[in-house]
This record gives C-alpha cells, structure tokens and sequence, in this order.
C-alpha cells in the first residue's frame, strides 16, 4: 500500500514540476515577447501601454500594427520621385515666413502624399500614425506632435512658434520616409562593406 502512495506521490510531484517548468517556460516567452517589442517600437511602446493601461492589451495592438504592416505593399521611391518630392519639400519650406498656417497644411499633404505614395493606407490618423510606427517608431512622436498642433491651429490656439515646430515634426518624419541617403553616406557605406 505505501509503494502505490509513494508513486502516486511521485506522480504528483512530477506533474508539478513539470507545470512549474511550463508556467516559468511561458513566464519566460512573454517577458522576451515584451522585450522584442519594447526595443522595436521605443517611445511608441511606453505610449501604448500608457494609453491602453494594460500592457498585455498595449503588446496585442503592437503586434495586430506588425501583421497589419506586413500585408502592406511597401514601395520604394525612384530617384526621380525622391527628387521631385524634396523639390517640393523646400519650396513648401521656403514660403514659412509668408504664410506659416498654409505652410504647415501643405506639409501635412506632403508627408500624406508621400505615405501614400510608398504604399501607406490613408485611413483615420490613429491607423496612420499606427502603421508608421511599425517601421519608424522613432519619429511616430514627431508625427503625432504634428497633428496635436494642427489641431490647434484650427481652433486658433496655436501660435507662429508652434507652426514652426510643426513643420520641424513634419519634416523629421518626412525624411524617414523618403529613404534617401546621402550619395556620400552611400560611399562611406559601400567603403565600409568592402573591407569586411
């Protein structure tokens, strides 16, 4: 009788150990999970949790914004289309003094006609700034200190500073999307590739 209850003891301490091992398995999966998308979103990462309260409901956002990103025919720009989009780009910049409220309008279209033009949905604001941050959560921020501040300029809070720096925003994101390096930057990089 004691050697069925000292198995049956066994069994149940095996089947422990092994639940414990699982729970610390999966303890282990989510922590590297979190890290995985705290390194890849930054700043958007903190953001999102903060705003969903809850990161286990922040991580499935972030990673619903990663599947929904991968469907995404992301385009590459022709050197032609990088051109006339930088062309553009300065001669918006160049009209700020004149007329900071339509410089910032018109840089707003641009960043949305360069989003579109790489392959970027123009759904509501939140999807938009939500796709970017996929590949460039870095400047997501920039992105969506843009907006607060276009929203202000539309009710009349919003004064010439603040346009300015609305353009500054617009612009870092403007860059990021563009993907065009410096033809110098491309020597250093090729240098450096060839002597590995």
């Amino acid at each position: 009788m004691e050697s069925i209850d000292t198995q049956t003891w066994t069994i149940i301490a095996a089947v422990a150990v092994l639940g414990l091992v699982a729970l610390g398995a999966w303890f282990f999966s989510q922590k590297k999970r979190s890290h995985k998308l705290q390194e890849r979103f930054g700043p958007e990462y903190d953001r999102t949790v903060n705003e969903y309260g809850s990161r286990t409901k922040a991580e499935s956002d972030l990673k619903a914004r990663e599947k929904r990103v991968e469907r995404l025919v992301i385009l590459s720009l022709t050197p032609a289309e990088a051109a006339r989009f930088t062309e553009a780009w300065h001669a918006l910049q160049s009209r700020f003094i004149d007329n900071p409220k339509g410089v910032v309008v018109q840089a707003e279209q641009l960043v949305r006609e360069l989003m579109e033009k790489r392959g970027y949905p123009m759904g509501d604001f939140e999807r938009r700034a939500g796709d970017i941050s996929v590949d460039h959560p870095d400047v997501v921020a920039n992105y969506r200190s843009a907006q607060a501040i276009v929203l202000r300029d539309q009710t009349g809070t919003a004064d010439t500073e603040e346009l300015r720096k609305a353009v500054v925003h617009y612009r870092a994101l403007f860059d990021e999307l563009l993907e065009v390096r410096e033809p110098m930057q491309e020597i250093i990089e090729e240098n450096r590739l060839a002597v590995r």
